[in-house]
């Protein structure tokens, strides 16, 4: 099998997610593809002709060094969901066109589980066109929620961020001698992931966040309110790390008890926001005291001046295995895997899995890692190593420099 390769990049970015690019493009070369393009805006900018030669902007290796330290999606993202092959052939007939115009072979999509859906879907419809296109799909996501792969790119570094801040958050909160309670908002819809990081916290040098509450379990909002009060009758204040997914026993999440019906969106995932919010207010109203939330929102995704350089590196690592899976063993509708072979000392290795066991499947967080209101040392142990090492900003006037397309 021989032709160019396409790649892009698509659903929400992290810090790492260009780490995963360069991989591609790097590796693409070295085996000695002739051209590689990226889509502008994931399949959905493809479709709209949007596309770029790649070999005309990572012309250099500082190129590739600015590429791994920059964050978001160099190609820029989308949120588009392709139609089931039966209720629309029309778009996969489009789709092919445009591939073979470019004489593409090779088709790359970093992304999560609804990316990993549009690679199942082009697969699936090359497979009954009996086209040679190979189609591997590269991870990607924060949330750490993609099934069969020991974790994901983009958590480590999310983990590492979401623990940092919540270290220092814990000494600005301790130096008033009055009650107050710091409720921080951390990324979740179901899976609970980048919530569990906030048990690193906890160590000889600093006394951790009190409460963690993660979307895998039942939030009950009257225990929550009895557990702050015990901590703030303790020692006056309440740090608490919570999901921005967590629901109560109906169903409904806390964000939802205040608010009008939540926007969805292509995917018809309901918008998050407000639950910090939500027990801010219930927090001030009923025990009369300081109170805070705290949303970090997308900082946890793109704050690439302290990436994991454990995570930079397998990012980039995971990208290289995609191409030398469809390239050198011509793999096709299939996943890269990281698989820990060794806790301590910490070693992976890079595996394929069937885009049919993990496009729409979510990982969660055991429910034996979770107690009522914290996370196990299990947990702990699992994230660590994936927060492991820096990698310093190449530095323009006092400020990261980054690349831009």
């Amino acid at each position: 099998m021989k032709g160019n390769v396409i790649v892009g990049q698509s659903g929400g970015p992290t810090c790492v997610i260009n780490s995963s690019l360069a991989g591609v493009y790097k590796t693409a070369k070295d085996l000695g593809i002739e051209k590689v393009y990226g889509m502008l805006h994931g399949i959905k900018g493809f479709m709209e002709n949007e596309y770029i030669d790649l070999d005309e902007k990572l012309p250099h290796n500082i190129d590739i060094d600015l590429l791994k330290r920059t964050p978001a999606s160099y190609l820029g993202s989308c949120r588009y969901k392709l139609p089931e092959i039966c209720t629309d052939r029309s778009v996969y007939e489009k789709i092919f066109a445009k591939l073979k115009e470019l004489e593409i072979g090779y088709f790359f999509y970093i992304g999560g589980n609804d990316s990993m859906d549009t690679i199942k879907k082009l697969s699936d419809y090359a497979k009954e066109i009996n086209s040679e296109i190979r189609f591997v799909g590269v991870p990607k996501t924060i949330d750490n929620d993609l099934a069969i792969t020991d974790h994901t790119p983009g958590f480590g570094s999310a983990a590492k961020y979401i623990a940092t801040t919540l270290k220092e958050l814990v000494c600005d909160c301790r130096i008033y001698d009055c009650p107050a309670v710091t409720i921080v908002e951390i990324m979740g819809r179901n899976a609970g992931w980048l919530t569990a990081a906030a048990g690193l916290v906890r160590g000889e040098d600093c006394e951790g966040v009190d409460l963690i509450f993660l979307p895998e379990k039942v939030f009950d909002v009257n225990f929550f309110m009895k557990r702050v009060k015990e901590v703030v009758a303790e020692k006056k204040y309440c740090v608490v790390a919570l999901s921005e997914g967590v629901r109560i026993a109906d169903g409904r999440f806390v964000c939802e008890l205040s608010a009008d019906d939540a926007a969805v969106d292509a995917f018809g995932h309901k918008m998050m926001s407000g639950s910090a919010k939500y027990l801010e207010t219930l927090v001030k109203n009923e025990m009369g005291i300081k109170a805070r939330a705290i949303e970090i929102s997308t900082l946890q995704r793109c704050a690439s001046h302290f990436a994991s350089l454990t995570d930079i590196e397998e990012a980039f690592d995971c990208g290289a295995a995609a191409v030398r899976a469809a390239v050198i063993d011509n793999e096709t509708g299939r996943v890269v895997c990281m698989n820990r072979i060794s806790a301590v000392p910490y070693k992976i290795t890079y595996d394929l899995a069937d885009v049919h066991n993990i496009a729409n499947v979510e990982k969660t967080v055991p429910l034996e890692w979770i107690t009522f209101d914290y996370v196990t040392e299990e947990a702990v142990s699992y994230i660590r190593p994936l927060i492991q090492g820096e990698i310093s900003p190449i530095i323009n006037d006092g400020l990261p420099r980054q690349i831009k397309l």
